[in-house]
């Protein structure tokens, strides 16, 4: 068949057949569910086909799947929700990925979007191809020695990833639809995710589907080795209420188990290797190595983002840059000082980014409860003000009376590279977030740790400092998800799908 507006050959295409409407957000996620196995299976048949074959005067295409909402009034909901409901009358869309990934998440949002409008919604084919590089299944090796060989390049048979499609314009605020286009029903349409799911286990070397809802980021391996010793305690003590441990590699340790019992140890670490202490539900911890620097912290969370977590805390090593700090105190962020610069173009350096009181709270009630310290004793260790976020690792060696001066007048108490970063990025994707760090040095004060000295800091406060964090994540997974999204993190016009 030839396109006769473009002497091409025409797109062979599944059967679309016709959109269906569901009262039932678990039938609706389970229609989404059959109509991306059939796209995607669609496109890789195909694909098998013309590398057996070589046949290439053929060309290709599958649709994502699309749920939609259209209503003629406004909804009268409860005023304490953030999300899972349309702003006004119109018509909202939005692309759906992996269906079988975010199973619950949609049945969830689905689910509230229903209640609140009291109308079914509307699950059918999009309009929008799914690239073939998206549609193989996780962990597919595809010879790329046969692509070569074939007379025509892929892009001209199959459809290929789009980057002026895959962008961050609806979760910014700067979305404009065109006349005739649904208004975006979530934050990121569905080519956006599947390259981020490309890219968490590019760089995590972990599949997407272990990540769990609660999220700890750190600057340090020893926090990584110390989450890691006490995971395999729990797992070999049944568990504790985790179902498994994940490492890189999908090395996957089930309660009751002392070793892996599937994965393959990568070749080589990737860049921010992620572990993952995993329940059914996904509301167990995932914690990530970002290593130094604002850059890493934007990556990872651009990519997390997708998954839609529950919270993310950075738990890591500051600056103190109090005289009356100690090593080893702990500073619990309550504004941040964004010198970071890796979010100006997304996020303006003016905008706030508030404390959450859900957050602040649960933080500071683990150090009190890991430490035995509260109230008027517990500033004996901890200060609650400023950090200050900066992309310059050796700021120490400029002339100091410029910064120091901006330091100063910003209040700030401690110093990092990442802090605000994840913050700000937290603030961007509407993922509530906070930041416990640990003093390890006071460079304005000539306090820096000589080796004996780190050995013995490491060994004393890491352990702390992670069960704080540990324990921050237990108590917010036991909160509602209504109540932890936080109404602050929502701007004058929201997509419906927090």
């Amino acid at each position: 068949m030839i396109d006769s507006a473009s002497n091409a050959p025409a797109f062979q295409s599944p059967n679309a057949g016709h959109a269906k409407l569901f009262d039932d957000p678990q039938r609706a996620v389970g229609e989404l569910i059959r109509l991306y196995e059939q796209s995607a299976s669609f496109l890789i048949e195909r694909f098998d086909e013309v590398l057996v074959s070589g046949r290439t005067n053929e060309r290709y295409r599958a649709f994502y799947p699309q749920v939609s909402l259209t209503t003629t009034g406004h909804a009268r909901v409860d005023s304490r929700l953030s999300y899972g409901f349309v702003p006004g009358p119109g018509e909202y869309a939005t692309t759906i990925t992996r269906p079988d990934l975010f199973e619950s998440y949609l049945t969830d949002q689905l689910e509230h979007l229903i209640r609140n409008h009291g109308q079914p919604v509307s699950v059918g084919l999009s309009q929008t191809p799914i690239p073939l590089h998206f549609a193989f299944p996780e962990g597919s090796y595809v010879d790329g020695a046969l692509a070569e060989k074939l007379a025509k390049p892929l892009r001209d048979i199959f459809d290929v990833p789009d980057l002026t499609a895959t962008d961050d314009r609806i979760v910014n605020g700067n979305f404009e639809p065109q006349p005739g286009e649904p208004l975006p029903l979530a934050p990121f349409t569905a080519q956006r995710v599947d390259y981020s799911l490309h890219r968490l286990a590019h760089y995590t070397a972990t599949s997407p589907r272990h990540f769990q809802n609660f999220v700890l980021f750190t600057n340090y391996q020893f926090y990584i080795d110390e989450f890691c010793a006490m995971a395999r305690d729990l797992m070999a003590d049944g568990g504790r209420g985790y179902d498994s441990f994940v490492e890189p590699g999908n090395l996957v340790t089930p309660a009751g188990a002392s070793e892996p019992i599937s994965g393959a140890v990568p070749p080589r670490m990737p860049q921010m290797p992620a572990y993952h202490l995993t329940r059914p539900d996904r509301s167990g911890i995932t914690m990530v190595n970002i290593g130094i620097g604002p850059s890493n912290a934007k990556t990872i969370t651009d990519h997390i983002a997708v998954l839609r977590p529950h919270a993310w805390l950075m738990l890591g090593h500051c600056a103190g840059l109090r005289n009356t700090q100690a090593l080893g105190d702990y500073v619990l962020a309550h504004a941040y000082v964004r010198e970071d610069h890796v979010l100006d173009a997304d996020l303006p350096v003016w905008v706030p980014i508030p404390p959450l009181a859900e957050v602040q709270v649960a933080l500071e009630e683990a150090v009190a409860s890991v430490t035995g310290l509260e109230g008027y004793d517990l500033k004996r260790i901890m200060r609650t003000g400023t950090v200050a976020t900066i992309d310059n690792r050796n700021w120490e060696l400029r002339d100091q009376r410029e910064p120091v001066e901006r330091l100063s007048k910003s209040r700030a108490i401690a110093l990092d590279m990442e802090s605000a970063t994840i913050a700000a990025n937290g603030y961007r994707f509407r993922v509530p977030y906070g930041t416990l760090l640990c003093v390890s040095d006071k460079p304005l004060h000539g306090e820096l740790k000589l080796p004996g000295m780190a050995t013995e800091f490491y060994k004393r406060q890491v352990s702390q400092h992670l069960e704080i964090g540990i324990r921050t994540m237990e108590t917010l997974s036991d909160m509602p998800a209504e109540r932890l999204h936080s109404r602050k993190l929502r701007s004058f016009f929201e997509t419906a799908f927090q």
